[in-house]
């Protein structure tokens, strides 16, 4: 399930992930994303994982679709918040991968020093 989180940063998409994600939910996402950047150029995207019971082999169809039509390139920050450590490797990992894009972790309650990242423009 993803659910939607207003945390105050105009260029960001900000949601959170519990339990299996569907492809209805990442169309919807990645629709989001995409009209953020058709609105500002660019987008930061704010993911808090709670839980993580899978994705649908369709919604993973969705993405990768979107990526290949999309581009990384316009996403410029992404801050993953979870307690997962696993996570937090893969993000280290992301984050040597796509060089253009700004990707950190975050423990759970570290949640405002990952919105002050993504509110930094710098």
């Amino acid at each position: 399930m993803i659910e939607y989180l207003d945390i105050g940063v105009e260029k960001a998409v900000a949601y959170r992930i519990s339990g299996k994600i569907s492809q209805g939910e990442m169309h919807d996402v990645l629709k989001t994303i995409a009209g953020r950047i058709d609105q500002f150029g660019e987008v930061y995207l704010y993911q808090e994982v709670e839980s993580l019971g899978g994705v649908e082999f369709e919604a993973m169809l969705e993405k990768i679709k979107f990526l290949i039509r999309q581009g990384i390139s316009d996403i410029h920050k992404v801050v993953v918040i979870t307690d997962k450590q696993w996570l937090h490797r893969v993000v280290e990992l992301e984050d040597k991968l796509l060089p253009h894009t700004k990707l950190c972790s975050f423990i759970m309650e570290e949640k405002d020093q990952a919105v002050s990242f993504l509110a930094d423009d710098g």
